[in-house]
């Protein structure tokens, strides 16, 4: 046991090398700007203008992206509840079944009650045998964290950390703020950079300009910043417009590359309630705090609102209203919404109704649309 001990205390070590990597970056972007750039390069040609400027917002937003990526790094991922626990008795049940079907049986009766609307690709319950919990919607096993995370979006190595419903909202701020960050960087030296490029390329200071830049040792860092600062542009760029097409369509990085698989079958667009809709998921109704690394996210990670896609495949017959599909669950109460035919309208008019999480009902007297629970 000693040896294993040792090794995931390695692995554990290891992890933090890329945060204390970008956090040693940081460190010396800050010096090289504010000390190399402003005091010893700006202040020394006599723009004082742009040395309060400069400073003011490079400080801004310094602090918003140190802030962000802080609450990224150190929020810890949520768990599944307790509710999604087996029972003890259950438990030993389940653990003693070698029978798969009598296995799922166990799951079907524990999960009953739960707000289960997605499943296996085979239409299985989703079950994590590692964490020994039904896996709420949307919710995955993390082998890097050893647990299962709520709404688990990646494992993200460069934050050391689970990137999930408690921290996704966080997580997008720190790509915004650290691409204002570095672009702010790379507009401002650039024009110094061209200065410090060309001073670099003459053979002696006497022939410079009467305004050029003095030759000293501040040029190679405002050279070295410059490069730094655009090259992580392209590369945040890209990923910070990849994860804002995923918060617009309300899709994890997971179920992008596999989609969730419902009563009626796999949808990729099963938790889309509308581009507004889909933001508001992630940064709250109040849009003030949009901007803020403050937890706003709705719901609670263990059930979400779900549009209603397909009629129910046991149910051929009925033909349904054709704007279904866009019914959402209450944002509140997190409920599922369902049609159910009114058998007392002679004009055979579907009559909207909403069905709760922990409602059974039953096909034979009427048209449900099913997400995950059997009838």
């Amino acid at each position: 046991m000693a040896p294993i001990h040792v090794l995931r205390c390695c692995q554990r070590g290891l992890a933090w090398i890329p945060v204390i990597f970008i956090a040693l970056v940081v460190c010396w972007s800050y010096y090289a700007y504010v000390v190399e750039l402003c005091i010893f390069t700006i202040q020394s040609i006599g723009e004082q203008g742009k040395f309060f400027v400069y400073l003011f917002f490079f400080h801004l937003s310094f602090i918003m992206f140190v802030w962000s990526y802080w609450k990224t790094i150190f929020t810890k991922p949520s768990n599944p509840s307790k509710e999604f626990c087996l029972p003890k008795a259950e438990k030993e049940r389940y653990e003693k079944e070698e029978r798969p079907e009598s296995q799922q049986d166990i799951l079907w009766r524990a999960a009953s009650n739960l707000p289960l609307y997605t499943r296996t690709g085979a239409g299985a319950i989703r079950y994590c045998d590692r964490c020994q919990v039904i896996k709420p919607d949307r919710c995955h096993h993390c082998s890097a964290c050893d647990m299962c995370v709520l709404k688990m979006d990646h494992h993200c190595p460069w934050v050391n950390n689970c990137v999930g419903f408690s921290n996704y909202k966080f997580f997008i701020l720190f790509l915004a703020y650290s691409l204002v960050y570095c672009l702010f960087i790379a507009a401002t030296v650039l024009q110094y950079f061209i200065k410090f490029w060309t001073l670099c390329r003459r053979k002696s200071a006497e022939n410079c300009p009467k305004n050029e830049l003095p030759d000293t040792h501040a040029k190679f860092h405002v050279l070295f910043l410059f490069f730094v600062a655009a090259m992580f542009c392209i590369s945040i760029l890209s990923l910070f417009s990849y994860h804002l097409w995923l918060v617009g369509k309300n899709r994890s990085t997971i179920e992008a590359f596999r989609a969730p698989v419902f009563r009626t079958g796999s949808d990729k667009n099963g938790f889309s309630l509308g581009f507004k809709k889909n933001i508001v998921q992630v940064f709250g109704d109040q849009k003030k705090y949009w901007l803020l690394p403050v937890f706003t996210s709705q719901g609670d990670g263990l059930s979400f609102p779900a549009r209603l896609v397909n009629t129910d495949v046991e149910q051929p017959t009925v033909t349904l209203a054709t704007d279904i599909s866009t019914s959402p669950l209450s944002e509140s109460q997190n409920r599922l919404l369902n049609n159910e035919v009114d058998a007392n309208n002679i004009g055979g008019h579907v009559e909207n109704q909403t069905l709760k999480s922990g409602e059974r009902d039953h096909p034979e007297s009427e048209t449900i649309i099913y997400f995950d629970k059997e009838s």
